[in-house]
């Protein structure tokens, strides 16, 4: 017999129904009314409101909840709604927190996420534990389910089989989805990415938010309230800018260090600027004068703060000086300018000005590097190379190669002003003026030193002068025509000083006794070298005077006069030194051996033929001087010993023949100086006209001769013409008077006229002393002694010459 089991015993439910509020609830059960246990008991989830509090958004925290609501407040998950998706607004990603506990179309401030950063932990674990949970109840439940059957679509429940389905209904538009506005750090996030288009398009509407709630268009509030919020929104919007502003200036500054933005993201990350610039100006307009931004302005700034940069890094590691540094800055200034033209301006918006804007940020940076330098203490040839540069090198090739008038506001200022130019340039010229002095009179005092010596070496001085001067007159009008007015205006005026100083030193040494024992042929070396000297400097003078403005006038004139000078003493040593060895030669000349001999003539012909190859050592112009100087000493000293009286015709025969020998000596002679390259073409008749006065018999072919002679040599005399017609032995009275009457009537009518200058004057280097007459004395003064005979009153007296009232004083 089997036993049962004793029956189980259900506990008993107390109170069941009961709802009093004052008996207490420790040890009982609360129970429903209802059997359904998914009804809501008003009373127990209303019995702690006041004890849990609210959220921000107003929400309760209530500890007890239906099945639906507690999967809804799952840790930090993201709740069903009916008929709406939890999305952030427009761009698909899951809501924040904050976005889900606050209500929907309010922006965040900075003050909201506090509350992020203290939930942050658990709702990471709470997401954890979730996510867990969630996947083994599923799995349970997969197990016992088995696979899930195929259910009739709802066409196939509503329309039977064979029929003709109906036509859809029409979609109705769903309403436009609101937009909800960013976080402070979600705008701050995408400055960091660099979306700075977007990021500034927040920023505008949270300003515009800002003085909406400033204005007095929100919701009125506690004013404490009101006037905390307005203030925290006025600094986000603050900070906001600061940071977008940071981020537009360093892409300048990126995109200027690295290759540029050839394509993709950097092209792109430039365009995002330029938008930021459009909307900013925009917005400036609506803000009005007194609260625009000015956001255009600061990128020109920002632009020329990288143009600086970039400059200041160039110039310090390049060699060479300033003009290393200078040419480093060029380099640096076509790299760049060729960036921002293929790669930068391209990228802006055409309405920006982009390559004029960075074309002046560089031009504004090169002004304040140009302008320290200035303001140092340079060089000589640091402020060339920083005047020309300027000047030359800057226009020419760097804004040579842009284009100018893509510019909208006009040219580029200058880079130094005025003033800074003018006080380079004079700084240059006084460094010039005292450089170029002490070098000359070292170059001179160099080359005086071996004047005096017996080494034969070739002189330098003309070439080294040239070279000192000219390093100045070439450089400076490449700078500027003004300039090069003012350098050779200076160097033209140190020239000048110097020649002096070469004239005195030419003098000193040809009066020195010891110069006399040098060597002719040193000496003649010398002096020809010194001659060498003269027309290169000559040309440099006239060289700078051309380039110099009109006061330089002055100082060619004195420069010329010192050299003509030097030329004039050095041409009469040479032809001293000559005429020296060929005295002994005219000493034998207008004798009577002379007429049977032409021994004379072929030593003078033989000496200055020799002594030519010596003088073609000197150069054309001052050679051509002294040979036209020598042809003109070497017939007056041929014609010297002739109307000295040396030689008298006595008959017809020997004029004839002294005439012949005239003739045939006046020929060799200008075979010579033809030979020599003389010009003193003007001395080739002068021995014959003599020749022919001697040999004319009747006296007006005499009278026609003499006539010829004064007109073609103004500086004869008559004291010249009567010594030739004492020569030819004409003693007749009258006939002495017709012919000199002649030179008489010549010489009144060009009384008035200057005399000819020094190259061509001839009978004035030759003195004619007066012939002598005897006075008829009574014969007791043949009684007197030899004592009181010899008194000049009572000896043979010159003949008086009577004074002409028509002539002037300079002619007695």
């Amino acid at each position: 017999m089997s036993r049962r089991s004793p029956p189980v015993k259900m506990p008993i439910l107390k109170n069941l129904g009961v709802a009093d509020s004052k008996v207490p609830r420790a040890g009982t059960l609360p129970l429903r009314s209802s059997r359904n246990p998914f009804e809501e008991v008003p009373g127990l989830e209303e019995e702690e409101v006041g004890e849990l509090g609210t959220l921000p958004n107003g929400t309760s925290c209530r500890r007890r909840a239906t099945l639906e609501k507690l999967a809804g407040l799952a840790p930090f998950r993201l709740g069903w709604s009916p008929g709406r998706r939890a999305v952030s607004p427009g761009d698909g990603q899951p809501r924040s927190f904050l976005g889900r506990v606050l209500t929907p179309g309010i922006r965040r401030s900075s003050a909201d996420f506090g509350l992020l950063a203290r939930l942050q932990g658990t709702r990471a674990q709470g997401d954890e534990e979730a996510a867990g949970e969630a996947a083994r109840r599923l799995a349970f439940l997969r197990l016992g389910r088995g696979p899930k059957p195929r259910r009739a679509s709802l066409a196939e429940r509503v329309v039977p089989a064979g029929e003709a389905a109906p036509e859809p209904p029409p979609k109705v538009p769903e309403p436009p989805k609101m937009k909800e506005p960013l976080s402070v750090l979600e705008i701050l996030s995408l400055i960091q990415q660099r979306e700075l288009a977007r990021a500034d398009e927040h920023i505008l509407e949270l300003e515009a938010e800002e003085l909406a709630s400033s204005g007095g268009g929100g919701a009125p509030g506690p004013p404490g309230a009101e006037g905390a919020g307005v203030g925290r929104r006025a600094r986000d919007v603050a900070l906001l800018y600061e940071a977008l502003q940071r981020e537009l200036w360093a892409l300048v500054r990126e995109t200027l260090a690295g290759p540029g933005p050839g394509a993709g993201a950097g092209a792109g990350a430039v365009a995002q600027l330029g938008q930021v610039l459009l909307q900013e100006e925009a917005a400036d307009g609506r803000r009005g004068p007194g609260a625009a931004r000015k956001l255009r302005a600061r990128w020109a700034e920002a632009v020329g703060r990288a143009a600086r940069e970039r400059l200041e890094a160039a110039a310090p590691g390049a060699p060479g000086g300033l003009a290393g540094q200078l040419e480093a800055l060029r380099a640096r200034l076509l790299e760049d300018m060729g960036v921002v033209r293929g790669r930068l301006a391209p990228a802006y918006p055409a309405g920006l000005g982009a390559f004029g804007i960075y074309l002046r940020g560089y031009h504004g940076a090169l002004a304040e590097w140009l302008g320290a330098a200035a303001r140092r203490r340079l060089p000589l040839t640091d402020r060339y190379a920083l005047l020309h540069w300027h000047n030359q090198v800057y226009p020419r090739e760097v804004l040579g190669l842009v284009d100018l008038v893509a510019l909208e506001n006009g040219e580029l200022g200058p880079l130094l002003s005025p003033g800074t130019l003018r006080g380079l340039e004079d700084e240059c010229i006084t460094d010039v003026k005292a450089q170029t002095r002490a070098a000359l009179l070292r170059v001179l005092q160099e080359n005086e030193e071996h004047w005096g010596s017996t080494e034969d070496r070739p002189s330098s001085l003309a070439q080294d002068v040239c070279e000192l001067l000219e390093e100045h007159t070439e450089r400076a009008p490449r700078i500027s025509q003004e300039f090069g007015e003012r350098m050779a205006h200076c160097c033209l005026g140190g020239l000048a000083e110097f020649l002096q100083s070469f004239q005195q030193r030419v003098e000193r040494f040809h009066e020195n006794p010891g110069v006399p024992e040098l060597l002719p042929d040193t000496h003649i070396s010398r002096t020809i070298s010194l001659v060498n000297c003269g027309p290169p400097l000559r040309a440099l003078a006239e060289r700078l005077a051309r380039v110099g403005p009109p006061e330089s006038e002055p100082a060619r004139e004195a420069a010329a006069s010192a050299l003509d000078r030097v030329t004039r003493l050095c041409h009469r040593v040479l032809a001293d030194l000559l005429f020296q060895e060929l005295q002994p030669y005219f000493k034998k000349l207008m004798r009577r051996k002379w007429l049977n001999s032409p021994e004379a003539l072929d030593g003078i012909v033989g000496t200055l033929g020799a002594q030519a190859l010596a003088l073609r050592r000197m150069q054309d112009e001052p050679y051509q001087v002294l040979v036209a100087e020598l042809h003109r000493r070497a017939l007056v000293e041929y014609v010297r010993p002739l109307l000295r009286g040396r030689l008298r015709c006595r008959s017809a025969r020997t004029r004839s023949r002294v005439a012949g020998r005239l003739r045939e000596d006046a020929a060799q002679l200008q075979r010579l100086f033809r030979r020599l390259e003389s010009q003193a073409s003007w001395l080739d008749a002068v021995v014959p006209h003599l020749a022919e006065v001697l040999q004319l018999e009747d006296t007006p072919s005499i009278q026609v001769e003499v006539g010829v002679l004064v007109r073609d040599y103004p500086d004869i005399r008559r004291k010249h013409v009567a010594a030739l017609l004492d020569i030819r032995g004409l003693h007749n009275t009258a006939a002495r008077q017709e012919i000199l009457a002649v030179a008489r009537d010549l010489e009144l009518s060009e009384g008035g006229t200057l005399s000819p200058p020094r190259d061509h004057a001839f009978f004035s280097d030759i003195s004619v002393p007066r012939p002598p007459f005897c006075l008829c004395l009574p014969l007791f003064l043949g009684r007197l002694p030899l004592s009181r005979l010899a008194r000049p009153g009572l000896a043979c007296l010159p003949r008086l010459r009577p004074l002409s009232p028509s002539r002037p004083p300079t002619q007695r």
